[in-house]
């Protein structure tokens, strides 16, 4: 250590630091740090998404609780809003535009409640999923959790919010004429298939929403241009019977992964509409969607597990 004089003022000189020179990763090893929310492996992820899986059932149920809970009719427009949604498209659809095809009332009410019920289902998972990191940032940065946890949880929500107004459902389907048959059983593999399919959209849009906020603004318009794509007002082949279309188009509507769930839904619940009305190899593609964007999904949110948060 030295010394120097200058005016009367003294100045210390501390010696080198035997960390000068070194890049912060060289320090890091050196003291045996670690980067703050790192990535983890993958298998130790879903360990740790696991060793959650209470706090995902509780968030998605206060979620679910709180989302209404300034409305005085409460949970109440868990059931009312896709039904009210379900009479404005009678109304234009099926009433105005000739939407219902040869179908009567009789089929064509259930057909329109379940295809709407079923992409609702869809729809809200990505529009919750998007905002499912941005909009929960207080909690990414505040604990150390992994992030998968937050659109799993969103997407649990709308799964509750669903089976809710499945018993809706249940009661149009008898009023018409529909009642509980063997068939029945088949809601739970399709609902499985479609839970893990929206759980990966979720986790798409989680990402791509932790980068672009303004997705959540631009995501509305495209889950409507997909709600027109996906047979919920008519039925496509009918609609297309009548237009000058390539078959590879009708091939492509029937087997986007929204209409897909949307006709095992139908052909579970209706007794009239039968196998005929389905895609080829229909459960292969409601698996094969499940698997590519489940597990893609997830794939893809892990990857980007220590950016969130950040920034």
């Amino acid at each position: 250590m030295s010394e120097t004089t200058h005016d009367s003022v003294v100045a210390m000189t501390s010696p080198p630091s035997p960390d000068d020179g070194l890049t912060p990763a060289e320090l890091a090893q050196k003291y045996g740090l670690s980067v703050s929310g790192a990535r983890v492996g993958l298998g130790e992820y879903v360990q740790q998404l696991w060793g959650r899986r209470h706090f995902i059932l509780a968030f998605s149920q206060a979620k679910l609780t709180a989302q209404y809970s300034q409305a005085k009719l409460g949970q109440l427009w868990q059931v009312a809003t896709p039904l009210l949604n379900a009479l404005v498209y009678f109304l234009i659809f099926g009433l105005v535009m000739g939407g219902r095809g040869n179908m009567d009332n009789h089929d064509y009410i259930p057909f329109l409640v379940t295809g709407v019920f079923v992409f609702t289902f869809t729809q809200t998972s990505a529009l919750a999923g998007v905002r499912a990191i941005s909009g929960n940032l207080g909690l990414v940065r505040a604990l150390h959790f992994p992030r998968a946890a937050l659109p799993i949880s969103f997407s649990l929500q709308q799964l509750q919010q669903l089976l809710f107004s499945m018993i809706v459902l249940a009661m149009v389907l008898v009023g018409f004429g529909h009642y509980p048959s063997p068939s029945w059983v088949l809601i739970v593999p399709v609902l499985a298939l479609q839970f893990v399919f929206n759980t990966g959209l979720a986790m798409v849009m989680a990402r791509l929403g932790s980068k672009t906020p303004d997705l959540a603004q631009l995501l509305p318009f495209i889950t409507r241009t997909w709600l027109y794509a996906s047979g919920v007002m008519y039925s496509i082949p009918d609609m297309l019977a009548k237009k000058d279309v390539p078959e590879w188009l009708d091939d492509l509507l029937l087997s986007n992964p929204a209409s897909v769930y949307i006709d095992l839904m139908r052909y579970a619940l209706m007794d009239d509409y039968s196998a005929s009305n389905l895609p080829p190899h229909v459960w292969l593609l409601a698996l094969g969607w499940a698997v590519l964007v489940g597990i893609g999904g997830f794939l893809f949110f892990w990857k980007a597990e220590e950016q969130y948060g950040r920034g």
